[in-house]
């Protein structure tokens, strides 16, 4: 007899460790950054937004929340301490955005803690607590896939797919694929639906790069796109 659940756990240790992939993608912009003791054109408005995404993934998963997600847990709380450390880079070497990053850190923290406080204190069932919260992930997580759609537009206005990495791409699309089998083994439509949309976002872009490869001017020293997207499903 198939233990669906022992399968549930090896394909959530799976979807960990591509995920993990995706959050260390930016490592080398990070040593760059530390390299050059500036932040220069990059953006921290992507890390801070997936900051807030972590934490709110990793509320989804706690116990008293939607029981049976430790794997969902254990990948978000990872990602969130390396947002942090992005963040604090970010901080350590800008020179005019520290005041921006701050201010959107606290309206996190704010918008996380009457998050908390109202499900706890007003929501006592674990289905009600599942079904907001699940929600409010879905909603942030459309609102993140809206960010590689400007690359996407990009790679189909230049017909090139220099600055769209065919690994990070691929990376994309098997973590979609991976977390929503996950949802589906159990079902799980907070998880399912956004991931659902991660698979998508991830094949097109695969088939853009399959596309526009050949027309691609490998050797052309354009100037590189400075804010980089970065994207948790789960």
């Amino acid at each position: 007899m198939v233990n669906l659940e022992a399968i549930r756990i090896i394909v959530g240790i799976i979807g960990n460790v591509i995920s993990f992939f995706l959050f260390t993608s930016p490592f080398t912009t990070f040593l760059k950054i530390i390299k050059q003791k500036s932040v220069g054109e990059f953006k921290a408005d992507p890390y801070v937004a997936t900051l807030l995404n972590c934490a709110m993934w990793s509320f989804y998963g706690m116990p008293f929340v939607h029981p049976d997600s430790v794997l969902v847990v254990t990948i978000n709380g990872c990602g969130f301490v390396i947002e942090l450390i992005y963040i604090a880079i970010f901080l350590t070497y800008s020179s005019n955005a520290k005041r921006r990053i701050l201010i959107a850190l606290l309206v996190e923290v704010i918008f996380f803690a009457v998050v908390v406080f109202v499900t706890l204190h007003f929501l006592h069932t674990t289905k009600g607590r599942s079904m907001i919260i699940g929600i409010l992930c879905i909603v942030f997580n459309i609102i993140m896939y809206a960010s590689p759609l400007t690359i996407m537009k990009m790679v189909i206005k230049t017909k090139s797919v220099k600055y769209m990495p065919f690994t990070l791409s691929l990376a994309n699309f098997c973590n979609g694929i991976v977390w929503l089998i996950y949802a589906l083994i159990k079902f799980d439509p907070y998880i399912l639906v956004p991931n659902g949309l991660g698979s998508i976002s991830g094949l097109v872009q695969l088939i853009l790069y399959a596309t526009y490869y050949k027309t691609t001017n490998w050797d052309e020293e354009d100037e590189k796109p400075k804010s980089e997207v970065q994207l948790s499903d789960v």
